[in-house]
């Protein structure tokens, strides 16, 4: 096992790469999609569950586990992983997104951000500083950079501000991030859909030195199209040696076009809430099973695939557990969610290291416009 953090690059297929994470809790292949463990637990599911799907490592947000149970309690009982029971890698975000998006009465300042807490109402800070403290504490194996996500649209003279604004704060998360060997530090790249923006972003994360680096500030409302066209040079302002995270990213066709553009790490929280609404995604694109054509059909979900709820029970019995409100419906869509995600990344995979990715894609492409089985 490891004792520090690396990467190493096996393989590329035009901009797409595919390689390995080396950590002292384990190995994350790339391109790697992280299932998102919000509160310390990915919902509807059991860690060992979570595993089972093939997932090399979780995503924990430190704004919801900073306010409940707070850091300080996780860190007394042993840390995150000990707290979750799970022994493989975990990534904290930095709880700007959040701040952003959930917070209301937040204030903004050089300093740092106050908000008011979804939970309770109650006052709480937020800074560069306050959030590598806050991630020490929950003891994630990668640890990101503090930094403002701006919603878009946005003017290109507000998203430069918030960009510096963030450069600003990665140095302070550097610094106080310190020395900690067998942990990363991700810096953030911001700039929204303007290249000049994300090539400076780019190139103040270099000065500063990380052990990897996100892609922040898409997925944030500015459509497939943009974000695809952003991504087409994006990836390449980055170093090659170190790993590239897409931060909320996505759906299944999403993560194809990321992997294509040179992404290798992703997380999402569309595989478990789509579960617990009764959407579960197949090769063959969305199925709802909700719908009224799935009552009497005894055939499983997806037959190619083998997770439990498609080895072991129907459309129909899915469709009724759903109905029902039995929390059963939320765990095996879940389950197959988690699975289906895990085994586009295993073929993503494959595809690069066989020099086959445009054979791969398009045949996903094909079989998602083939649409769901007929009904019976």
């Amino acid at each position: 096992m490891t004792e520090t953090f690396s990467f190493t690059l096996n393989a590329t297929d035009g901009a797409a790469r595919t390689g390995v994470i080396h950590t002292p809790r384990g190995d994350i292949r790339t391109p790697a999609f992280m299932p998102v463990g919000t509160a310390a637990t990915v919902k509807a599911m059991m860690p060992e569950s979570v595993a089972a799907t093939g997932a090399d490592i979780l995503l924990g947000n430190t704004y919801h586990l900073m306010l409940r149970p707070t850091a300080e309690r996780i860190a007394n009982l042993g840390g995150l992983h000990r707290f979750m029971n799970w022994n493989k890698p975990i990534l904290t975000d930095s709880g700007g997104f959040q701040v952003m998006s959930l917070s209301d009465l937040r204030k903004m300042s050089e300093e740092g951000v106050t908000f008011a807490s979804h939970v309770d109402g109650s006052r709480h800070f937020l800074s560069p500083e306050r959030s590598m403290e806050i991630q020490r504490l929950l003891g994630s194996d990668i640890v990101m950079a503090f930094d403002e996500c701006p919603a878009l649209p946005a003017t290109d003279e507000a998203v430069a501000r918030s960009m510096r604004m963030s450069m600003r704060w990665a140095q302070r998360s550097r610094d106080a991030f310190g020395d900690r060997p067998g942990h990363a530090l991700f810096g953030i790249m911001q700039g929204g859909t303007n290249r000049e923006l994300r090539e400076e972003s780019a190139e103040a994360l270099r000065q500063i030195g990380f052990d990897g680096y996100a892609v922040g500030g898409l997925a944030v409302g500015e459509g497939q199209e943009l974000m695809f066209s952003t991504l087409d040079y994006a990836p390449g302002f980055l170093p090659e040696d170190k790993p590239r995270y897409l931060m909320g990213v996505g759906k299944p066709d999403d993560i194809v076009g990321a992997v294509e553009r040179g992404i290798d790490m992703m997380d999402c929280v569309l595989p478990s809430r789509s579960g617990r609404t009764g959407q579960a995604w197949t090769r063959r694109g969305q199925v709802n099973i909700k719908n009224a054509r799935h009552m009497d059909d005894p055939r499983p979900l997806d037959e190619h695939c083998s997770c439990p709820a498609c080895r072991n029970y129907s459309r129909a019995y899915l469709h009724h557990v759903f109905k029902a409100q039995e929390i059963l419906s939320a765990m095996l869509l879940t389950w197959h969610n988690l699975h289906y995600y895990q085994e586009l990344m295993q073929g993503l995979r494959d595809a690069i290291a066989a020099g086959r990715l445009n054979e791969f894609v398009a045949q996903f492409h094909a079989l998602r416009a083939e649409g769901d089985i007929e009904p019976l």
